[in-house]
């Protein structure tokens, strides 16, 4: 079933230089990009994204984290697009993820772990509708589709 997620390059992957090469897996794997935006988030934004985590101890300092410099967000779509993404990046702790996934390949520190990504199908209509409005979006087909879907 095709639906939306939401996923978020992270400021360390912005200040590493490899946003390109993670888009790359999201778009090699067969997902659309059917939003992005290059953005800097406010404090108030990021308390609203991470708002299930309000008193725990690494709050403040996520906070702090994801305002700290420029992030890609992105609506990425496909067939089982929140579990499928979910798979590309990886366990949180990149010390504990696989080997070829995103954090597993890129990240060493649970801290600086390269990429968000909506941990559910509802997690992920919250998380697009802080970063994107519905003009954001943009629905097209890539040519290769027929190849990647039956």
């Amino acid at each position: 079933m095709e639906e939306t997620t939401f996923a978020m390059l992270k400021p360390d992957c912005v200040q590493r230089g490899i946003i390109g090469e993670v888009i790359s897996r999201f778009e090699k794997k067969g997902l659309r990009i059917s939003a992005m935006k290059l953005v800097e988030v406010s404090e108030e934004t990021a308390a609203e994204h991470y708002k299930e985590h309000v008193g725990k101890p690494f709050y403040e300092s996520l906070l702090s984290y994801i305002s700290s410099g420029p992030v890609v967000t992105m609506a990425l779509t496909g067939d089982s697009a929140v579990d499928v993404v979910r798979k590309l990046v990886g366990k949180t702790d990149p010390k504990v993820a696989d080997p070829g996934t995103i954090r597993g390949d890129y990240a060493m520190d649970v801290s600086r772990n390269i990429v968000h990504a909506s941990d559910s199908p509802e997690s992920a209509i919250r998380e697009l509708g802080i970063f994107f409005q519905e003009e954001d979006f943009v629905d097209y087909r890539r040519v290769e589709e027929e190849w990647i879907y039956s």
